[in-house]
């Protein structure tokens, strides 16, 4: 567990380490690139650098949060990696619907495998489990598709990086969408278009909207205001969160 500085939410908890690329959203991984330096810096966790591995020793650590927060899953990897065991997945899942009181945020870019899961009856939603999809730009719009058929209770879209458009989402089963441009050494640009276009859409279906940032070489400096204002919209939290 550790404590995050991305805006949407508080914590983070990597039950799952490493991963694969597996679309142009990837490209500049933050994950690898910090997986790579703790691997560096003796880390135990990352003594295999950013290969898949499972950490048991971590299921517990939600049992010991007194406070009500707000968790994002595996920062670090992809739940839904196929070097994932299903039963891992499913203890993580038991660990997430026996802490009610916290919110568990999980992102997915294997949507295909996340569904097969799901319609198979292998995962179990309580309301304080949050999935959701990376969209990075058209060419991986179908993962929205395949989120929206799913039995979670609350499901969200990080169009981060946004690399490109999204144009005419199909936001019906969808509960918040967050956008953000990509950061680092060598970032690809956003359009304000883009963004704007997707904020008109999130009106349009009545879907909570969160703009991250715009990324860049200098992402502090370049801020996260869109039209002179900060959007800030998230989901309704669960009755049994008391943050």
């Amino acid at each position: 567990m550790a404590q995050s500085s991305i805006e949407w939410t508080e914590l983070t908890w990597n039950p799952v380490t490493g991963c694969t690329k597996v679309s142009q959203g990837c490209k500049y991984c933050y994950a690898e690139v910090m997986a790579k330096r703790l691997k560096a810096m003796g880390v135990e966790k990352y003594k295999d650098g950013f290969k898949v591995r499972t950490h048991p020793d971590t299921l517990n650590e939600p049992y010991k949060w007194k406070k009500s927060r707000v968790v994002f899953v595996n920062s670090m990897s992809d739940l839904f990696h196929p070097e994932v065991p299903i039963e891992f997945i499913q203890d993580v899942f038991r660990v997430m619907n026996e802490n009610p009181r916290h919110v568990f945020q999980i992102l997915t870019k294997r949507t295909e495998l996340l569904l097969e899961y799901d319609q198979a009856g292998l995962l179990e939603w309580g309301e304080n489990i949050w999935m959701g999809t990376s969209v990075e730009d058209n060419r991986v719009k179908d993962r929205i598709d395949k989120l929206s058929k799913t039995n979670a209770t609350t499901k969200f879209l990080s169009c981060e990086p946004l690399i490109g458009p999204l144009t005419d989402m199909n936001l019906s089963n969808i509960d918040w969408v967050i956008v953000g441009g990509e950061s680092g050494y060598n970032p690809r640009p956003m359009e304000s278009e883009w963004v704007i276009d997707i904020k008109e859409q999130c009106q349009t279906a009545n879907v909570p909207f969160f703009f991250k940032q715009w990324g860049g070489r200098n992402k502090k400096k370049n801020g996260r205001k869109l039209m002179q204002q900060t959007w800030d919209e998230m989901p309704e939290m669960p009755v049994a969160f008391a943050g």
